[in-house]
């Protein structure tokens, strides 16, 4: 909590000024989940902002290591369809902990940017969002989404501490983008799982998207993210111009070819 010491929060919290000096700094080995969740009620803690503190203090305590997935991330073919079948409706895009843009359909290639046809290091949401001078321009509200996505970023470090691609992210971030270090130093922890967001297309105009981040259980460390319009709003008929207007060559000649003649 803001503002208190740190014997307060160890007096909230019913232990020791000394015992809560070490757990701060890393150095007593075994904490029992009593003790965690008293410290989590005396920082108010929300469950994204707990779950951070549980992964901080699993990760230095002595046992074996977490099993890692070999080899890069693999799309389950059902995953593929799913994102097909949504083309037409709402912009979708798969994930990974880093923000990794493992797929995404062709709506959400025209709302926000072909990341298949960048660098392969570039394809990354909060790179694109905090990196690309085109983000500035599209997100109304840049410093919410950039802001947000550090916070993404600290919690993805939390519960994968020895990825090194995620810290090399975070380093360059740190070094190219000013507000980074200010955000960072915040200590604020988001699960980006749902909001909404004011965007500022190039070709359609203005929208707000409300956006929602869905885990694949199936598929350990994915996850798929939706933007939706409200149904009879402005936006949702903004999103169907986006729609008609990015639709693959061929699909927009079926449909011609399926519309009355005169």
């Amino acid at each position: 909590m803001p503002g208190l010491r740190r014997e307060e929060v160890a007096h909230l919290a019913g232990v020791s000024t000394d015992y809560y000096a070490r757990l701060e700094q890393g150095r007593h080995p075994h904490v029992s989940e009593t003790v965690l969740e008293a410290v989590a009620r005396a920082l108010r803690l929300d469950d994204t902002e707990r779950g951070y503190l549980f992964e901080l203090v699993r990760r230095g305590t002595p046992g074996p290591g977490r099993r890692r997935p070999a080899g890069g991330p693999r799309m389950r073919p059902a995953v593929h369809r799913m994102l097909d079948v949504l083309n037409d409706v709402s912009p979708a895009l798969v994930v990974n902990h880093r923000s990794d843009v493992l797929a995404a359909n062709h709506l959400a290639k025209a709302l926000i940017t072909d990341f298949a046809a960048l660098p392969y290091r570039d394809r990354n949401l909060a790179r694109f969002a905090l990196l690309h001078p085109a983000a500035r321009e599209l997100y109304a509200d840049w410093d919410k989404v950039a802001e947000t996505f550090v916070a993404s970023l600290r919690l993805a470090t939390g519960s994968h501490p020895d990825d090194r691609q995620l810290n090399e992210l975070v380093g360059e971030l740190s070094i190219k983008v000013p507000e980074f270090r200010t955000w960072w130093a915040g200590h604020r922890v988001d699960q980006c799982a749902h909001g909404t967001q004011r965007l500022d297309h190039p070709v359609v105009g203005q929208l707000t998207l409300s956006y929602e981040t869905l885990a694949l259980p199936a598929d350990p460390d994915q996850s798929i993210c939706l933007y939706t319009a409200e149904p009879g709003s402005p936006s949702a008929q903004t999103l169907r111009l986006l729609a008609s207007w990015s639709a693959p060559a061929g699909v927009r000649e079926a449909a011609s070819s399926d519309a009355p003649s005169s």
